[in-house]
């Protein structure tokens, strides 16, 4: 890769607790070490993507414990500065998706003492507080692909789709090509969707 490469720019939308979103967030940072990228970290909510709308039970339950996390990443952002995102979104995966730990409180409490924000703001999981600024982060996200679809949502230079949508976490050049790809369908203007059934599900290790 040639330093002269000009940086390219992503906006990537999550929910901490989507672990698509998060195999595609590990993906992001194989890119970052073999291609000139710029990114810029966004929250969304799947509770609000969801709102109204008839679930399963089990399903109803989660979206209800994950209103939390995010509010506390919007919480932070606000209070704190928004170079906070990331790294409290890395520390709250990282519990959620490769450490098995369910208790919502105890990732927030974990996740910011990890990465050395106040314990105080774990107050607000349970405040709509900052509701406001998460439906507007979660609006400008899912404006850009319409409401038929869930986490990730990834612009590549202003152009977002859902996904991609990974179940492992490609490494070295196997991760720039597909950044490539991504990027090529991107500039397509009458490119909309590549699909297929999942057979499997994420594994960010």
């Amino acid at each position: 890769m040639s330093d002269e490469s000009p940086k390219q720019k992503a906006d990537f939308w999550f929910d901490p607790a989507c672990p698509f979103a998060w195999v595609t967030s590990r993906w992001i940072g194989e890119v970052e070490k073999v291609r000139s990228i710029e990114m810029d970290w966004h929250v969304m909510s799947l509770s609000v993507l969801n709102e109204g709308r008839e679930l399963e039970h089990d399903y109803q339950r989660f979206l209800d414990e994950n209103w939390g996390p995010v509010r506390v990443i919007v919480a932070a952002s606000e209070l704190h500065g928004r170079e906070h995102i990331k790294p409290l979104y890395d520390a709250m995966g990282t519990l959620i998706h490769e450490e098995g730990v369910g208790d919502r409180p105890e990732v927030i409490r974990t996740a910011l003492d990890r990465v050395g924000l106040p314990a105080e703001l774990a107050r607000f999981a349970d405040s709509d507080e900052y509701d406001p600024q998460l439906r507007a982060s979660h609006k400008e996200g899912i404006g850009k692909v319409g409401q038929e679809v869930g986490t990730p949502i990834v612009a590549f230079n202003g152009t977002a789709f859902f996904g991609p949508v990974l179940t492992r976490v490609p490494r070295d050049e196997d991760a720039g090509r597909i950044w490539d790809a991504s990027v090529a369908l991107a500039e397509y203007p009458h490119f909309f969707e590549i699909k297929r059934t999942r057979t499997e599900r994420p594994k960010a290790q």
